[in-house]
């Protein structure tokens, strides 16, 4: 893996396309994309931002939700992944990596578009942790559709409660046991910002979770929390592969951003750390766009 903390081309400093044909089920494991990514499992170092911090993370086995549980765990938080059954074998490796920093792990597998799970995941997360001061809302779903017709009632509703319902869940049963000083974090997309044709139910979900969670903001800052969004450009995770994109854009992914390349889930990383730690205490409301140069408007 690349020595982050060595000043270099971020251009060439990770792969570059084209990349191979990767077709995958949904949802996808890492472990299964050529290249692997890197979600820091080598390459994060911590710095103890997040001593003592209790984080839940949705979609924690793999991609952006990878990248923020090891990221949490080295800057000394505990954390709580969420996950499908059958993204067992990401997140078995998460939670060793977790635990190998001499952190508190927990496993959630279950399916986030019953409301009744969300509710107990978070339940569980609180008991298997002892509180909760860290929730990061991340799990998504995307399914690529080439035009209106070929987008089903089905995959409408699958992508609104993945993406935006079991948000609204999860964040009205985890507020109660926020303190002051906590976070909320959403990851959104530069799909709510600049839609893709092929993505017509993704970007309405991502456009409203900008939303929720800027309304959200004001609501929680009365009680001391905060809430902020970070809104990704193209990133190398099992999204894109498992139908997030077509096999011919999965080839060319980040082609046409002005790194010529796209985003590793670890580069994201320190933005999940500042805005969950003390040094984001002015954050608030906020989308963070990390784009690789294309941009939020």
């Amino acid at each position: 893996m690349t020595d982050r903390l060595t000043m270099q081309d971020p251009r060439i400093q990770y792969p570059q396309p084209p990349f191979p044909k990767q077709p995958q089920p949904v949802p996808g494991l890492q472990s299964k994309m050529d290249p692997v990514p890197d979600h820091g499992e080598t390459s994060y170092q911590g710095n103890g931002k997040l001593k003592g911090r209790k984080a839940l993370i949705t979609g924690g086995d793999s991609g952006i939700g990878r990248a923020a549980a090891i990221a949490y765990a080295r800057e000394g938080a505990d954390v709580a992944i969420s996950y499908l059954g059958n993204e067992d074998s990401d997140a078995k490796e998460v939670i060793a990596l977790i635990e190998a920093e001499g952190r508190k792990a927990i496993a959630l597998p279950g399916d986030i578009t019953d409301e009744g799970w969300c509710v107990e995941l978070v339940k569980q997360a609180v008991s298997g942790l002892g509180g909760l001061d860290i929730l990061v809302i991340n799990a998504g779903r995307q399914q690529n559709r080439e035009s209106i017709g070929k987008v089903t009632s089905d995959d409408f509703d699958k992508t609104m409660k993945t993406n935006l319902y079991a948000m609204h869940w999860i964040a009205q049963a985890a507020v109660p046991h926020l303190p002051a000083g906590a976070a909320v974090i959403a990851t959104a997309s530069i799909q709510a910002y600049e839609p893709s044709a092929i993505l017509l139910d993704y970007a309405t979900t991502k456009a409203g979770i900008v939303a929720y969670t800027k309304a959200l903001a004001k609501q929680l800052i009365e009680k001391g929390v905060r809430a902020n969004v970070v809104a990704p450009g193209p990133f190398w995770t099992p999204l894109q592969s498992s139908g997030g994109q077509p096999q011919d854009k999965v080839m060319k992914m980040g082609e046409d951003v002005d790194f010529g390349r796209p985003g590793q889930p670890v580069e994201l990383a320190p933005i999940y750390v500042l805005l969950a730690s003390q040094e984001g205490s002015y954050i608030n409301g906020e989308v963070f766009g990390v784009t690789g140069g294309a941009g939020i408007a």
